[in-house]
C-alpha cells in the first residue's frame, strides 16, 4: 500500500512545475530556475536537490516521460529513498551530473577526474601544447557549467579521448567560464565546441559528434602525404632508394588492413622529420613476393627499418598488438642513418651534441668527401668501417665539401693534401657556439686497410687520452640543403591561409572573418564609390560652349553670365542639344511615376509668356549635364498645373506658406523659374528657388525671402513686381545647384506619393 501511495504522490510535472504539454526547452529552463533557487538554500535543500534531478532525468528522457504518461511511472521502481538516492547517482553517471555541477561545497573530492587531468591553462597551452603540436595533434573540448549540450555529447567525448589518448593523440579540455582568455584565443565563442590543434593550427569540428566522426577529424588534420603506400611491382624499389636523396632511414609497415592504421600516421607524423614511411597492405595481390623476401608473417603485423643498404634491413620488430610505446622505441632507437649526411646544424646538433661532462662525452667521425663516382669508394670504405664501430658515445657522419665549404675550410685549413680528395675528423663539440676540438687524418683518406689501421688505432687513444683532441676552431652553423625554396614556402603559406578563410567562410566562424570581410567591403565600397563619383563628375576643366545657334546667340547676348562656364567643371555632353520634353498627364507615369531607380527628372517651372527665355536660360545652364544618362529634362506649365506644384511645395520647408484670409495675393504668387529634381523610384525631390536682385519696392506679403542664402537683400523693403524681376537673373548658379544635386550634398524633401497630374 505505502508503495502504490508512493506511485500515485510521484509526479514529476509538479516537482518542476511544468505541464505535460511543456517542451524540452521550457523543463530544462524550470529545472535551472528551481536549482538555483535550492542552491541559495543550501544545505536544507540537499535532499529536494537530488529529487529535482531525478526528476528532470525522467522529463528530459523521451522514452522515459512517454511511459510516465502513460502508465503513471517511468519503467523503473520509483521508490524513493535509498533508491532514488542511487538513481541520483545513476544520473550521474549517465549525464556527469553530480554535486560539484552546482558548486557545492560537499563531496568535491568526488569531481569527475577525466577531465580534470586534461584542463588545460593559457600559459600551458601557448609554452607546451603550441610546440607539442608539432609532433602530435590534439583534440579539445571547450565546455562550461549549465551547458546541456555538453552532458550530451560527454558519453561519446570520454570513450573517444580514452581511446585517441593511447594512439598518441593529446587530450585538453578547456572550461570557458575558468579560462574565457584561452576560449577566446582558441575562437570557441558558444560550448561545447571541438577542435583540433596541429603545427600550431586550429580546425573546429562541425559534425555530429560520433566516434566514427572524431576519428576521421583527427585524421583528417594530418598530412595527407605521411605514409606511402608500397608495392613490390611498382614503387618498391623507388621508396627505398631515396635514403640518399632524403637523407633518412625507410620504414615499411607490414600489415593485413587495407587502410593506413591511424596509430601508424600518428607514429609517421611525430617522426617525419627523421624517417619516410611506406606501408604494405599483404592482402594485396602483387605484394607476395616482398612479403616472401624479407620472410614476412601476413599475420602479424612487422615494421622494418631500412637504411644505406636496402636489400636487408637495419631492425625489425614483430607484435600481434602493435603499441605506441613500443613503435616509439623502435623508431627512436633508429633515427638516423648509419653514416648520415650532415645537411643541417640541427641534424649536426642531435648527431654530435655538445659535451656536458666529462662521463657524457660524445664524439663524431666525419668524412669530408665529395660528390660522383669518384668519391663512391671512399665513402663505401667509410661507411663498412662505421657500421663495424658505432657506438652510443661514437657517431659516424659524411659532408659534402662544396655544400658546406666554410665547414670544410674550417676543418682541413685549406691544405692542398686533401684538395680533391676525401678526409676524415674526429671532432668533439665544446659549446653551443660553434667551437669544436679536433683532430685530423694526417692522409687523406682512400678507405684502404692501412686506413682502417690508423682511424681503428686514433680511436683507442681517444678512450684512454681525453687530450688527444689537440686543435681547436670554430664552425659556423651548417647551411639547411634540404629547406624548401623561399617562393615554395611563401605558397604553402598562402595556400593555407586561403584554406583557413575558406573553411571559415562556411562554417560561419564570423568573429574570426570579421578583419578580412571588413577590409575587404571597405576596399569595394571605396572602389564602387570610385567609380560612381568618376561617373557623374565631370569630364574636363572647361565647359565647352553648346553647339546650337540659338544658344550661341544667347550666349552673346548675356556677357555677364558667360564666366560660369569657366568656374565649374563641365561634362561631355554625348548631343550637340539639350532634350526638354513637357510633363502632362500622357508621359507622367513614364517620366516620374515610374522611373527608373537612380533616375531623375530635372523640372523647370515656367509659364506660356515666360517660356522662351527660361527655356534657353534652362538650356544653357543644363547642358555640360546632359552627357549623365541618369538625367532627364523636362518643363511644366505653371498656368495648367499650379495646384498639383503648390501640393508638393508643402512638403518643402517654407517653400510655399499656407494661405489665409490675408493672403490674398495667394493665387497670384510666382514660381516661375523654380527646378525641381524629382526622383520618382524613392519618392522625394530638391528644390532650386530663383535668385531674386535686390530692387526696392513692393510689399513684404509679396515679396517673402525664399532662401535667405541665395536671396540678397537691400536695406529698403524688398521688391516682387513681375515688371522689376529680370528672367535672365531667375536660373542664376543653377549649374551650381547641379553640381550639389550630383554631389547628393542637397537637402531632399520626401512625399508619402506623388499626386495626380490633372
Amino acid at each position: 500500500l505505502g508503495a502504490q501511495a508512493a506511485a500515485r504522490d510521484f509526479d514529476p510535472y509538479g516537482v518542476l512545475g511544468v505541464g505535460r504539454s511543456s517542451s524540452q526547452a521550457d523543463i530544462k529552463k524550470a529545472y535551472k530556475r528551481l536549482a538555483r533557487g535550492l542552491v541559495g538554500q543550501f544545505p536544507r535543500t540537499v535532499s529536494l536537490l537530488r529529487s529535482s534531478v531525478f526528476h528532470f532525468q525522467i522529463l528530459s528522457n523521451e522514452e522515459k516521460r512517454a511511459n510516465f504518461d502513460r502508465y503513471g511511472d517511468a519503467g523503473e521502481s520509483q521508490g524513493y529513498s535509498q533508491h532514488q538516492h542511487r538513481q541520483f547517482h545513476h544520473f550521474h553517471e549517465g549525464f556527469y551530473f553530480d554535486e560539484s555541477f552546482f558548486h557545492f561545497p560537499f563531496n568535491s573530492e568526488r569531481r569527475d577526474s577525466s577531465d580534470e587531468k586534461y584542463l588545460l591553462h593559457f600559459s600551458h597551452y601557448i609554452n607546451e601544447i603550441v610546440p607539442d603540436s608539432f609532433k602530435k595533434p590534439y583534440l579539445i573540448k571547450i565546455t562550461s557549467d549549465w551547458c546541456f549540450s555538453c552532458i550530451h555529447i560527454e558519453p561519446v567525448w570520454k570513450e573517444v579521448a580514452q581511446e585517441l589518448e593511447t594512439l598518441g593523440v593529446g587530450i585538453g579540455v578547456v572550461h570557458a567560464g575558468y579560462e574565457r582568455r584561452l576560449a577566446h584565443h582558441l575562437g570557441a565563442h558558444s560550448t561545447p565546441s571541438l577542435l583540433g590543434l596541429v603545427n600550431g593550427k586550429i580546425t573546429f569540428f562541425h559534425n555530429a559528434v560520433i566516434r566514427e566522426n572524431l576519428r576521421q577529424f583527427v585524421e583528417n588534420l594530418l598530412p595527407g602525404n605521411l605514409v606511402e603506400k608500397v608495392r613490390f611491382n611498382k614503387n618498391y624499389i623507388h621508396f627505398l632508394s631515396n635514403w640518399k636523396k632524403e637523407n633518412k632511414p625507410h620504414v615499411l609497415l607490414f600489415d593485413h588492413m587495407p587502410v593506413v592504421p591511424l596509430l601508424y600516421k600518428l607514429a609517421a607524423f611525430a617522426y617525419r622529420d627523421y624517417l619516410s614511411f611506406g606501408y604494405v597492405y599483404v592482402g594485396l595481390r602483387g605484394t607476395e613476393e616482398l612479403s616472401s623476401q624479407y620472410n614476412i608473417n601476413v599475420y602479424t603485423p612487422t615494421m622494418m627499418i631500412f637504411k644505406e643498404h636496402i636489400d636487408k634491413p637495419a631492425d625489425v620488430v614483430q607484435a600481434r598488438d602493435m603499441k605506441k610505446q613500443l613503435i616509439d622505441d623502435f623508431l627512436s632507437q633508429n633515427k638516423f642513418l648509419m653514416v648520415a649526411r650532415l645537411t643541417s646544424q640541427r641534424l649536426f646538433a642531435e648527431l654530435c651534441p655538445v659535451k656536458k661532462s666529462h662521463r657524457q662525452r660524445k664524439h663524431c667521425v666525419v668524412l669530408l668527401t665529395g660528390e660522383g663516382d669518384k668519391f663512391a669508394e671512399a665513402y663505401e670504405a667509410f661507411l663498412t668501417f662505421a657500421v663495424a664501430n658505432t657506438k652510443d658515445t661514437l657517431k659516424f657522419a659524411h659532408i659534402y665539401n662544396d655544400r658546406q665549404p666554410e665547414f670544410a675550410d674550417a676543418l682541413l685549413m685549406d691544405d692542398e693534401k686533401y684538395r680533391g680528395k676525401s678526409a676524415v675528423v674526429i671532432l668533439e663539440r665544446r659549446n653551443n657556439a660553434g667551437k669544436v676540438a679536433y683532430k685530423t687524418l694526417e692522409e687523406a683518406w682512400r678507405g684502404s686497410k692501412e686506413d682502417n689501421f690508423i682511424l681503428l688505432d686514433l680511436l683507442d687513444q681517444l678512450r684512454t687520452d681525453p687530450g688527444f683532441l689537440s686543435s681547436e676552431t670554430v664552425l659556423v652553423d651548417l647551411n639547411d640543403e634540404l629547406a624548401p625554396m623561399f617562393l615554395i614556402r611563401w605558397l604553402y603559406s598562402v595556400l593555407d591561409y586561403i584554406s583557413d578563410c575558406w573553411d571559415s567562410l562556411f562554417h560561419s566562424n564570423w568573429r574570426e572573418m570579421m578583419p578580412l570581410l571588413s577590409l575587404l567591403f571597405s576596399a569595394l565600397f571605396i572602389l564602387f564609390g570610385t567609380v560612381i563619383v568618376q561617373a557623374f563628375s565631370d569630364s574636363s576643366d572647361t565647359r565647352d560652349s553648346p553647339p546650337s545657334e540659338k544658344e550661341e546667340t544667347a550666349a552673346k547676348t548675356e556677357k555677364n553670365d558667360a564666366s560660369f562656364s569657366k568656374e565649374s567643371s563641365s561634362r561631355i555632353p554625348k548631343k550637340g542639344f539639350v532634350e526638354v520634353t513637357e510633363l502632362t498627364d500622357i508621359n507622367y507615369n513614364s517620366n516620374l511615376v515610374r522611373l527608373r531607380p537612380g533616375h531623375m527628372n530635372v523640372v523647370l517651372i515656367l509659364s506660356n509668356s515666360t517660356k522662351t527665355a527660361l527655356l534657353q536660360k534652362f538650356a544653357l545652364e543644363v547642358y555640360t549635364f546632359t552627357g549623365s544618362s541618369s538625367l532627364h529634362f523636362s518643363f511644366l506649365s505653371l498656368d495648367k498645373h499650379r495646384e498639383w506644384l503648390e501640393y508638393l511645395l508643402e512638403f518643402a520647408q517654407d517653400a510655399a506658406p499656407i494661405p489665409n484670409q490675408y493672403d490674398k495675393h495667394f493665387l497670384e504668387r510666382d514660381y516661375t523659374g523654380y527646378v525641381l529634381a524629382l526622383n520618382g523610384h524613392k519618392k522625394y525631390f530638391c528644390l532650386f528657388k530663383p535668385h531674386r536682385s535686390g530692387d526696392e519696392g513692393g510689399t513684404l506679403a509679396l515679396c517673402e525671402d525664399y532662401d535667405s542664402s541665395l536671396h540678397t537683400e537691400a536695406r529698403g523693403k524688398p521688391s516682387c513686381s513681375p515688371g522689376s524681376r529680370s528672367l535672365k537673373n531667375k536660373l542664376h548658379k543653377l549649374s551650381f545647384w547641379m553640381e550639389r544635386l550630383l554631389e547628393g550634398s542637397l537637402q531632399r524633401f520626401y512625399i508619402p506619393s506623388w499626386p495626380a497630374l490633372d
